[in-house]
């Protein structure tokens, strides 16, 4: 995977995020419940700050963190792509349960994504890698 397709997906999620967590500060309040709100708010903390761990894993050179970068990755999409749903399917009277179970498994992949970066930082510290 080219350096530069880490970027853009770290700089894409991160646009994405500041924009969720407009939405969540100026657009919802008062349109969905206050329960909601707040997931809708976690996500969108948990996506900018995972944004910016992407980002200084994509410009680590070598890409040496790939595997910590997608499981990174596929946690917000889980994580945040959940809570983002169960709140804004609520505006259109929808109750998508079905994405409840997601968060918690987006929530594990996020955790693994540290692990394995910290696992890699120390194999490379180590020299084994």
């Amino acid at each position: 995977m080219k350096q530069v397709t880490l970027i853009r997906t770290a700089t894409i999620s991160g646009a994405i995020a500041v924009a969720a967590g407009a939405l969540g500060a100026h657009g919802l309040e008062g349109r969905i419940t206050t329960e909601l709100l707040t997931a809708f708010q976690t996500g969108a903390r948990y996506h900018l700050v995972h944004s910016v761990v992407l980002l200084v894993l994509a410009l680590n050179s070598g890409n040496q963190y790939k595997s910590g970068f997608w499981l990174i990755t596929a946690g917000i999409l889980l994580f945040s792509g959940s809570l983002y749903g169960l709140a804004l399917s609520s505006l259109a009277g929808l109750q998508l349960s079905i994405l409840g179970p997601l968060t918690p498994a987006g929530g594990l992949l996020l955790i693994a994504g540290w692990l394995v970066t910290g696992w890699r930082a120390v194999q490379i510290k180590k020299g084994g890698i």
